[in-house]
Order: structure tokens, then C-alpha cells, then sequence
């Protein structure tokens, strides 16, 4: 099973916007893939509410985890995603 961590990027940690961004970048790929901080229960990166409720803080590290045909590419693209200041990205 693919996993990865990476370090949250966005200055304001993993909150509104760049949430919203993850979440929609997760709905789109082809295997759930799950997102979780030290020392808590995964979650489904598809789910805004699971997301947001993790508190992910800027600069702290989160473990993503998916399974299937596809999982190492969705966790890069994802990974790629959390680790870019998505709060200085245009609408």
C-alpha cells in the first residue's frame, strides 16, 4: 500500500481554500486515498468536513495512504498539491 508524507505547505495549515483544493484534487482520482496528522485516525481525503477537522497547521507533516491501480500517482499529485503554498495561488 502506497504512503507518503509530506509537510503542509499553505501558510494558514490545511484550512478553507487550500481544503477545498485537496479535496477536490482527491475526489478526482481513480482510488480513495486517506490523509492523517501523527497520532490520529485516517480519514478520506474526500471529505471537506474530515479535512478541516484534522487542524492541519502549516509546516506540519501528514501521512497519505491509498490502495489499487493508480494509488502511487494519486498520492503524488496530491502530495504535490499539500506541499504548495496554495493560500498564494490565484482563483
Amino acid at each position: 500500500m502506497p504512503q507518503r508524507t509530506v509537510v503542509v505547505g499553505s501558510r494558514s495549515g490545511l484550512h478553507a481554500r487550500p481544503a477545498s483544493l485537496f479535496v477536490q484534487a482527491a475526489a478526482r482520482q481513480p482510488v480513495r486515498v486517506t490523509v492523517t496528522r501523527e497520532g490520529r485516525s485516517p480519514v478520506d481525503a474526500r471529505s471537506l468536513l474530515s479535512v478541516l477537522a484534522m487542524g492541519a497547521q502549516h509546516g506540519e507533516p501528514l501521512v497519505l495512504t491509498a490502495e489499487g491501480d493508480g494509488a502511487e500517482a494519486a498520492i503524488e499529485e496530491l502530495a504535490t498539491l499539500i506541499a504548495r503554498d496554495l493560500d498564494s495561488q490565484e482563483s
